[in-house]
């Protein structure tokens, strides 16, 4: 089983204040944190899981600069097997099916069975890549997975859908899988496996490696165009309703009714 895993280089803002730059066009990034997308790194444990049980290869993709690199030399410290980066400043990183078109490019000349991304990326929220990655190769796709059954030719997928309804699908194989959190518990890079993704390959790929033109990729050619980025304002609407329990109750009925909601 030949696994291709999807993984993005994303920053931390769960301690940092988010602040838009200048040109109103990205985030102020200088005082945030970097690590993988939490949604892929559940993806790549689970490839780690497949490859364990049923042999093959665990290939880690990445589309970043080069300071991405720590990130997917741990994710080949916990079993992957080799990797490829591809950086290129001529790509619209912006729009997720400009990615999905650049990935599928460094996937189809390969030999693989699947290939999974996370569900989403918690930068940007987008949950496209993937699904637009397997309309790139070709092949089916299930989305928000969260448990793969493999078997001979096929994958049993089990998605999660809304109101906490599951749906199971059988694939064949090849296909992507956009992984949700919670799947697995991901593991800690191992000393030793730490070491030894220091000397595994980590190709370094520009567009011309992978056959496509810059105008394929480029924000000219973008159905997307990003206007700007903008704090919302928040506005509290909130009313505290004073008196005695019978005449808070009062005065609440006599809003909802008023307000439609009885």
């Amino acid at each position: 089983m030949n696994t291709f895993v999807c993984v993005k280089r994303v920053p931390d803002t769960s301690e940092a204040e988010v602040k838009v730059d200048a040109t109103e066009k990205d985030v102020d990034s200088s005082k945030f944190s970097f690590d993988i997308n939490d949604a892929d790194n559940y993806a790549v444990e689970e490839a780690v899981q497949i490859k364990e049980a049923q042999g093959g290869t665990v290939q880690v993709l990445c589309c970043g600069p080069q300071d991405a690199d720590m990130m997917i030399r741990m994710a080949l410290a916990k079993g992957g097997d080799s990797a490829m980066r591809i950086d290129d400043p001529r790509i619209n990183f912006s729009d997720p099916l400009q990615v999905a078109k650049v990935l599928a490019a460094a996937i189809k000349e390969q030999e693989y069975d699947l290939v999974l991304t996370g569900c989403w990326a918690d930068d940007d929220g987008f949950m496209a890549v993937g699904v637009a990655l397997a309309e790139e190769l070709g092949i089916p796709h299930a989305a928000m997975v969260k448990k793969v059954e493999v078997e001979d030719g096929k994958v049993k997928a089990h998605r999660e859908l809304e109101g906490g309804i599951s749906e199971v699908v059988e694939i064949t194989l090849p296909a992507v899988l956009t992984i949700q959190t919670g799947i697995n518990e991901p593991r800690y890079a191992p000393i030793r496996g730490i070491r030894q993704a220091q000397k595994k390959e980590l190709k370094v790929l520009k567009l011309d490696d992978l056959g496509i033109s810059e105008e394929e990729v480029s924000e000219d050619s973008s159905l997307i165009e990003l206007k700007r980025f903008y704090i919302p304002e928040v506005e509290s609407k909130a009313e505290i309703i004073e008196g005695e329990p019978e005449e808070k109750a009062e005065k609440l009925a006599e809003k909802m009714v008023k307000g439609g909601l009885i």
